[in-house]
């Protein structure tokens, strides 16, 4: 039989079946229904004629179910309980979850957001796989719909409907110098972020185009690198009196490990949110709502600390 048989089918029928077989009684199947003792009488003349079969007999008041009929609610109990399952809330058990978790993300949460909240998901949930995509921005509605992505972190540059979204925290923008660098022991001034070279570092988002913004009418900074990766800059320190702008959040992890200054930029520039996104298909996904609510609440600690420590708020 075709799926689109059975969708003609009155499939509620075959449940009317499994309360007659416990019951034995129309009219107590018909109290467990919700139905008049009438309107059970008519269900019972519709199953025996779906199945072809009289499926009770009657010994006074008791119902006598014929070898069809239990030979049905033999072959009832596996969809049934599967049936159960399915509409039943789902119970999320973290230990239990094997999931894989597919992320869009930046470099810059990759690197400086994500790392911490990695040792809390495999705590609560040690058998889960994830694996980290780079976040397209002109394509994240794909990414999200179609292509496999169960969520993204980033700064979203663009209205997000009709996908969900929560805010991390606050991320700004700080330099970093080498402390051989003529400005390190020096108040960095806009001039000098104008005449010294730049390497800019793990600027996506269109976080770049912000810090243009900011700078609109005055001359371009000389940008000597632009990597995703701190590493190509520190090459150079030592040759090229470099101003490395870098998410504050990169700064602060960073400056100490590599003998580094950290320097507030010198023009306005106003912090962004970050942000938590995805898709509704995975809404209400008990799996899903489950690593969001860590990333969230481990991410936002994080990025909250920072901000407070770097003085952001």
């Amino acid at each position: 039989m075709e799926l689109e048989d059975i969708y003609r089918r009155d499939l509620n029928l075959l449940i009317a079946l499994r309360v007659l077989l416990e019951e034995g009684s129309v009219s107590k199947a018909a109290v467990r229904l919700s139905l008049s003792q009438s309107a059970m009488s008519r269900v019972l003349g519709r199953l025996r004629r779906l199945t072809g079969d009289p499926l009770f007999t009657r010994h006074g008041q008791q119902l006598i179910p014929t070898q069809r009929a239990l030979e049905l609610n033999t072959s009832l109990t596996a969809p049934l309980d599967s049936l159960r399952t399915i509409l039943s809330p789902e119970e999320f058990d973290p230990t239990n979850c094997d999931q894989l978790f597919k992320i869009a993300t930046t470099d810059y949460a990759m690197q400086t957001i994500l790392p911490f909240a990695l040792p809390r998901i495999y705590e609560e949930a040690p058998n889960v796989s994830l694996e980290f995509a780079p976040l397209q921005h002109d394509q994240l509605l794909r990414q999200l719909a179609s292509e496999g992505c169960d969520m993204a972190i980033c700064r979203s540059t663009g209205a997000v409907d009709p996908l969900e979204s929560d805010k991390l925290g606050l991320v700004s923008v700080f330099c970093l110098l080498a402390k051989h660098h003529p400005l390190a022991d020096e108040t960095l001034t806009l001039d000098d972020y104008l005449s010294y070279p730049h390497a800019v570092i793990a600027i996506s988002d269109g976080v770049k185009t912000l810090i243009d913004d900011a700078l609109r009418g005055y001359p371009k900074p000389k940008l000597a690198l632009r990597a995703y990766h701190l590493e190509a800059a520190l090459a150079m320190v030592d040759s090229i009196p470099l101003i490395i702008t870098v998410p504050a959040d990169l700064a602060y992890l960073v400056a100490e490990k590599y003998d580094l200054v950290i320097k507030p930029l010198p023009f306005d520039f106003k912090p962004f949110d970050y942000s938590l996104i995805w898709h509704p298909r995975t809404e209400h996904s008990a799996a899903q709502v489950w690593l969001r609510n860590l990333i969230k609440e481990e991410c936002g600690r994080l990025i909250a600390s920072r901000t407070k420590d770097m003085g952001l708020v």
